[in-house]
């Protein structure tokens, strides 16, 4: 009678509970499943209880890599690991989940208890933000670029020459993909070519081809990437860097729309969309007398000028969360994240590499990371190595962006003219919000 009375007591208790709860004896079979449980998984406590778990549960660990069959063997609990698991309609529900070994009074392994947590709102959350701040590839919340994002597809409709503007690393690549996945010309090829990093002669035969006999090796014809882009997209990435010759080439192609391949005795024309990216500033290589200006001109048909990642470091906790899931994808971990720390430091770095070089700072982390969380000790020796230099290695952090916020907000005042509704929407807070960071801070409008 007492024993009926534990375990309604007991059952109670259970039930009370948010997350879901479930025990198992030592041949895997289900013995209590509380209410939190049979919402999550669709499955009635009836149907559930006598069921081996991995029957009711279908994770996407059980039949590899059971957390509770480790726990159980190994006496060691397991907490918060994010796993899937199917309802019984076959839904995926993604999910948190701890377990702990159950033992009988003489201390006997009897079987073991798993809690999972349903993580569905938290991920619709997620991607409701990430869609907000996301552009096709590009992540940003970042004003500047927000405004790019609203003129992009119509950049992408014009089939207009575009000039993408900004410091290696800042995504120039990802602009050009995006124009030309928003074009007319999406199903035609889409091709790179790297001009920086050939010399003009081979540039040339690059861009344009050859015919039969062109020159002693040339023993067949061999098309160039404007005619391999023919109908498509040509992204000529460096284009600061080509020699005066080879600017007057490619002027005639922008002018007339056709080229010569070498050797050959008559055009070719190019139904070709122009995108050219550089990292130098042509207005000024113009006044120098050191680019064409009538192919600045040509290039500049529409320019876009990206900032570097020091002047858009709100992206940096978004960036870093980006990072982290397409690494956890790629390698195969479960990486939750960096620690307080760590992306204190890095919203201090300046990031002369840009976005590619925090890509490769948290790549370097995955490498070294076998816990949950990225530490300093994870991050490149030259990085970590700052917070040592500054003697703050052991310091206490508290709001790892509080240092770097008050610039942001700084920055983003000075953008927007010192009006805090701009500042609160380009920033995606609400205007009360920044209020009370500014006051806090001591940040003045003007």
């Amino acid at each position: 009678m007492e024993k009926q009375k534990q375990d309604r007591f007991l059952s109670t208790i259970l039930d009370s509970i948010a997350d879901g709860v479930f025990t198992v004896d030592t041949e895997w079979r289900i013995t209590s499943f509380n209410k939190a449980a049979q919402q999550i998984t669709g499955v009635s406590q009836e149907d559930a209880i006598g069921q081996r778990c991995s029957d009711v549960f279908q994770a996407s660990i059980c039949q590899t890599a059971c957390a509770l069959k480790k726990t159980i063997e190994t006496g060691q609990q397991i907490i918060d690991v994010p796993i899937d698991v199917l309802n019984n309609r076959g839904t995926r529900v993604p999910v948190s989940i701890s377990t702990a070994v159950l033992r009988d009074e003489a201390g006997k392994v009897v079987g073991g208890v798993e809690t999972f947590r349903d993580l569905s709102a938290l991920e619709e959350l997620k991607k409701e933000i990430t869609k907000r701040y996301t552009f096709m590839d590009i992540i940003s919340k970042n004003h500047r670029i927000q405004e790019i994002f609203v003129v992009l597809p119509d950049v992408a409709e014009s089939d207009s020459t575009v000039l993408i503007q900004g410091p290696s690393g800042s995504g120039k690549e990802l602009f050009a993909r995006a124009i030309h996945d928003l074009s007319f010309r999406k199903e035609g090829p889409y091709v790179v070519v790297s001009c920086g990093a050939l010399p003009d002669t081979l540039l040339e035969s690059e861009l344009f081809g050859y015919i039969k006999g062109a020159f002693t090796d040339a023993k067949k014809d061999k098309p160039g990437r404007f005619k391999l882009a023919q109908g498509g997209t040509i992204f000529l990435d460096e284009i600061g860097d080509i020699s005066p010759a080879m600017q007057v080439k490619l002027l005639r192609v922008l002018q007339e729309r056709e080229y010569e391949p070498l050797g050959a005795t008559a055009p070719v024309k190019a139904d070709v969309r122009v995108i050219a990216a550089t990292n130098r500033n042509l207005a000024e290589l113009v006044e120098g007398e050191r680019y064409r200006q009538d192919l600045y001109y040509r290039l500049n048909v529409v320019k876009i000028d990206l900032p570097p990642l020091a002047q858009r470091r709100e992206d940096i906790p978004l960036l870093v969360e980006h990072f982290v899931h397409s690494f956890n994808l790629k390698k195969g971990k479960h990486i939750t994240g960096v620690s307080a720390k760590v992306l204190d430091l890095l919203m201090r770095h300046d990031f002369p590499g840009n976005v590619r070089e925090l890509e490769n700072i948290i790549e370097h982390a995955f490498v070294l990371c076998r816990g949950k969380v990225i530490e300093l000790e994870h991050l490149p020796e030259e990085i970590s190595g700052r917070m040592k230099a500054a003697g703050i290695e052991g310091e206490a952090l508290g709001d790892p962006l509080t240092e770097s916020e008050a610039k942001v907000i700084r920055e983003t005042l000075v953008a927007n003219a010192g009006h805090r509704g701009k500042t609160a929407r380009a920033l995606g807070i609400h205007p009360s919000t920044l209020w009370r960071k500014m006051k806090r801070m001591g940040i003045k409008a003007e």
